[in-house]
Parts: C-alpha cells; structure tokens; sequence
C-alpha cells in the first residue's frame, strides 16, 4: 500500500531544505505508520481517515500527537504541489501542547551516573549536564568541532554554536582520538537513538538525558542571570523555549511573590 518512492522523495525534499536527520526520520516514521494502519495508499487516503488515525492515539502525550500532525501536513503538503491531488491533511485539527514545568536532574543524580557509568557514557553524561548538548549533538561530536576547550555544535537548522568546556571534559574528547567521538553504525557514529539510551540507563531511577539538558540551562541561568546567553548556549531559536527549561527554585518565586506581601501609604 505505501508508495516508498514517494517516501523517499518527500525525504529529498526535506534534505534539500536542510532539515536535520533526526527530524526526517522522526517525520518519515509517522507517516509510514499512519500509511500502515490505515491500510490506503497515499493518494486514496481522507481527511476522515487521519484526524481518525491521530484520534485513536489516546495514550500519546500532547508533543507526540503534534509532532505527528506536523509530519502528516508536510508529506500531504508536500504531496499535493509535486503530485496533484487533494491535501487530506490541510485542515487537520491543531494539537495544543501544555506549557510543560522544566525537569532538570539534581546534582546527585549526575555524580550517581559519573561513578557508575563506563568512560564512554560519563562522557556523554558530562556533555549534557555540563555544555546542555542534545542527545543528537552528543552523538554527532567529532574531533575536528574541538577548538581548545570550546565545543563547535551545529543544531537543529543548520545553526552553529559555540559551547565553552570544562578542561577536563575538553581533555577527555581529545583522549578519545581522531574521528568520531562516539563511533558507531550510522554514518560512522552512534545514533542520538542509542546515546538517549545509554545516557537513561546510567540515571538513576527514570530520568533522561533531557533533563541533564534541563539541568544545564537551570544552573546556567542561576549563575548569570542572562538567559540570553543560555539560549544561544542551548541553540534555541525561540527565548520562550529557554525559559521552559529553567527552573526558578523555591526561595527565589517565595522572595518575588513576598515582595507584594506588604503595602504602603
């Protein structure tokens, strides 16, 4: 039932426009998948049968369902202007997503991961928690992006940063040699995939390496207080996406909110 070909056309097409790996794979399993379940070939398929498909994902989270929705429009889209045909996707409901709460990992659970893991994965561990490095960006770090102890990172976009290094991680990438940091099956290297893997067993409990990611922007801004600085340290486009990942403590909302405690006249 599924065009492959036109799968693979449609991830040219995303390519040409500079969208990252990760994000063609992401966008391509969606599609493949609501292709299979539906059972239709992709010029049979209706409005009806997507917002059902999408419908009928009760255990996803908000994020997955709209990820999943973006996915479904841009191959439809896409389709429609190379292909002719209707675009079955066009008025497919939007999906709110809640403003969630930032989750950074506390220390302790950092040195838990350090002492435990093996050399390969501290590494990786060190990279989130200390330079807030996406799991991608950790999988894709080569020896050629280390210019002394500053980190060149290419995200999401295309877009280019430069991540200060604690020395003794910045010694620890060059330990590690010429090439790919974290060699591996997939263009050389280990798939962001498999670095999120590694990284979630050597936590404890159920934490991710996101919410090293996490961690790093909250302590970042604690420190400086200048969260224009910590987005373009985390490559964010958008402010409003940093501030979603630090998180205020306690003492500091209970001072803000204690300033409006007291009236004068």
């Amino acid at each position: 039932m599924i065009s492959l070909h036109e799968l693979d056309q449609w991830g040219e097409f995303l390519r040409a426009g500079n969208a990252a790996r990760d994000t063609i794979r992401l966008r391509t399993h969606y599609v493949r998948r609501c292709l299979n379940e539906i059972g239709k070939a992709p010029g049979e398929v209706t409005e009806l049968d997507l917002t059902g498909w999408l419908g009928g994902k009760p255990g996803w989270s908000p994020s997955a369902r709209k990820s999943a929705r973006a996915s479904l429009r841009s191959f439809w889209s896409w389709r429609a202007r190379t292909l002719g045909g209707d675009n079955p996707a066009e008025h497919l409901p939007g999906t709110p997503v809640p403003r969630a709460l930032p989750r950074p990992a506390e220390d302790a659970a950092v040195l838990d991961a350090l002492r435990t893991a093996d050399d390969r994965v501290a590494l990786m561990v060190e990279l989130m928690a200390y330079a807030g490095l996406r799991r991608g960006e950790v999988s894709r770090v080569h020896s050629d992006d280390l210019q002394g102890d500053t980190l060149r990172i290419v995200g999401k976009g295309g877009h280019v940063r430069m991540v200060p290094l604690p020395p003794h991680v910045g010694k620890a990438l060059r330990d590690r040699g010429p090439g790919w940091v974290f060699s591996g099956q997939i263009d050389g290297h280990l798939s962001a995939g498999r670095v999120g893997e590694l990284v979630a067993e050597a936590l404890p409990g159920r934490l991710t390496g996101h919410q090293l990611r996490h961690r790093f922007a909250t302590v970042s801004y604690r420190g400086s207080h200048d969260i224009r600085a910590v987005q373009q340290l985390l490559g964010h486009a958008r402010i409003d996406t940093t501030m979603i990942y630090t998180a205020v403590d306690q003492d500091a909302t209970r001072a803000a909110a204690s300033a409006a405690w007291s009236l004068t006249g």
